[in-house]
């Protein structure tokens, strides 16, 4: 029986939940949070639409974690989503305590799982769940390159025109300021990105990409972007319990690859069963290569920032 647990009933957690649901890829979805009722009812409301919408996957809400017992994969959506004029790392110290009792709840009930993270700041909390849960890093990784990608594609289309499923397009690096666009691995309909823009054009598409997730909270004024997000970490799940070896930028713990160790960041790698298979090291040009060298730099000094924080 194969079943995925997703820690968190907010907007984030529960469209997660319900795509992975609607995918009809698992037995089982158990969706697990702290307000009482809150996972409960909208786990009767999805599974009142399973004869609607033709599948059979069993939406479970608890507040208790012996009932996510033996998952194959955990998303952890838990803790606190960026308001107006914060910035991902302004939730370090609170998102930090969050999430380290959830680690250890998960390490207690589904000691074989595969874990991905979406709490942010996202590079911090990969690493900490590493840490508290004590397992293999291949195991632990981040959701962060899927969604960065996924925003790039679709500024490029919204600015060329041309079919958002023709335009592949990959960042790296961090998930926030020391995010790394990648416009050497970016394809608009067969053409490179300076085919298709300027470089001032090209510039102003990266950082609208870097800023991608507080332009949502802008608008928003309450909560955080959800759709976009929920997708990706469900496409994640999907390479891990089908163990496609699909290839995704996700965030990965780094053994030498681009000459960057030991340090969770955004990669391209292969996901299956087990977690991350392998992190392919691509040809990259070298201010893309030193870019992601200053973003593994930075990920170190704020991950140092957990030893000052009491949790």
């Amino acid at each position: 029986m194969s079943k995925v647990t997703v820690v968190g009933a907010g907007k984030y957690g529960s469209t997660t939940v319900q795509r992975l649901a609607e995918a009809d890829m698992v037995d089982e979805v158990v969706m697990v949070d702290i307000v009482e009722g809150l996972p409960q009812g909208l786990a009767l409301d999805m599974n009142e639409s399973r004869p609607v919408l033709g599948y059979r996957t069993l939406v479970t809400g608890t507040n208790d974690y012996a009932d996510t017992a033996d998952s194959d994969v955990v998303v952890i959506t838990a803790g606190l989503p960026r308001k107006p004029g914060m910035s991902r790392m302004d939730l370090l110290e609170v998102n930090a305590k969050i999430v380290k009792g959830v680690a250890q709840e998960i390490a207690k009930y589904s000691p074989d799982c595969v874990i991905i993270v979406v709490t942010n700041p996202l590079d911090q909390m990969t690493t900490l769940v590493a840490e508290v849960t004590g397992f293999p890093k291949e195991r632990v990784m981040g959701q962060a390159g899927m969604l960065d990608s996924a925003r790039l594609t679709h500024f490029i289309s919204e600015k060329s025109g041309v079919d958002v499923l023709k335009i592949k397009a990959v960042t790296l690096g961090s998930h926030g300021p020391t995010m790394v666009p990648v416009p050497s691995l970016c394809d608009v309909d067969g053409k490179s990105l300076d085919e298709v823009f300027d470089a001032e054009t090209i510039e102003e598409l990266l950082d609208r990409t870097r800023g991608g997730g507080a332009e949502i909270v802008a608008l928003l004024k309450t909560g955080s972007a959800y759709y976009a997000p929920s997708a990706a970490a469900a496409a994640m799940v999907e390479a891990v319990i089908k163990d496609t070896g699909a290839e995704m930028p996700v965030c990965a713990w780094m053994t030498g690859q681009y000459g960057i160790d030991d340090v969770y960041l955004g990669v391209l790698a292969k996901l299956g069963a087990g977690g991350v298979q392998e992190v392919h090291e691509v040809a990259l040009t070298d201010t893309e290569v030193a870019g992601l060298r200053e973003a593994a730099v930075a990920v170190k000094a704020k991950v140092a920032d957990l030893a000052e924080i009491d949790y």
